[in-house]
């Protein structure tokens, strides 16, 4: 019984911090054209620990090196690096991207994940998950930015706001906050609660010097570290590009 009230605590507490944050940022519009799936895949694996923008530019080149996938399989690594440097960490995500589209070719005989749009959102995750390099929050993606489906990936930075903000208990790595998550995002809301706190953690609850003075959340807030900087340096921050999702211009 006391397990059953504060889940429900909880999650009324989701529902009033995705209506602050559309009334704080608006209401964003997912493309209404789906991205390939395999696409979807492989420009995910690219934004791993880099910004969207760095990553966008490194999916851009390599498409336009590569017009087809069977062409990145059969380059080498090194070359495929220098492609893809400017989204970082180049010859682990090239050797990584290779292995993928060789394992999806073996285990399906083509370079395609279209048929995943009729399987249920577990069996996606399961299959996915069997690729290297493939975790919880990159399946997540495939499934939200690609397939439609209503679920909420969790990155390292929204575990930190979500932690911040005592929305999930006791979850140290991204994937635990996934878990208490998917319980908890009310029904529809995945795209977006996970756009709009990501464009909250680039805008306002930054990991250093968040701008707690600007916060809507101010009060469902329980981050210790809560200061309030200058006015010169809040309007440096609003002057960035925070907007950009690199995985709604796949």
């Amino acid at each position: 019984m006391k397990e059953t009230i504060e889940k429900h605590r909880l999650k009324l507490k989701v529902f009033r911090i995705s209506q602050s944050l559309e009334n704080y940022f608006g209401v964003p519009t997912q493309p209404k054209q789906e991205a390939d799936p395999l696409n979807m895949l492989i420009a995910t694996v690219l934004s791993q620990n880099t910004n969207d923008r760095n990553s966008h530019r490194a999916y851009h080149c390599l498409k336009q090196k590569y017009p087809t996938w069977d062409l990145v399989e059969k380059e080498s690594s090194r070359k495929i690096a220098n492609v893809i440097r400017s989204g970082g960490m180049a010859n682990q995500k090239s050797k990584r991207i290779k292995k993928i589209l060789l394992e999806i070719y073996r285990k399906f005989g083509d370079y395609d994940l279209r048929f995943l749009r009729k399987m249920s959102d577990e069996d996606i995750f399961k299959l996915l998950l069997e690729f290297d390099g493939v975790g919880i929050k990159t399946a997540a993606c495939v499934l939200l930015f690609s397939l439609g489906r209503d679920v909420f990936p969790v990155d390292t930075h929204i575990h930190r706001i979500c932690n911040r903000l005592e929305i999930v208990q006791n979850c140290k790595m991204p994937d635990k906050t996934f878990e208490q998550m998917r319980l908890l995002v009310p029904d529809g809301r995945a795209y977006s609660f996970h756009t709009n706190l990501i464009r909250f953690g680039r805008k306002i609850c930054r990991s250093n010097h968040p701008l707690c003075g600007l916060c809507p959340l101010i009060k469902e807030c329980g981050f210790e570290g809560k200061e309030i900087l200058p006015d010169l340096k809040i309007s440096k921050v609003f002057k960035r590009d925070v907007d950009f999702m690199v995985l709604d211009h796949v």
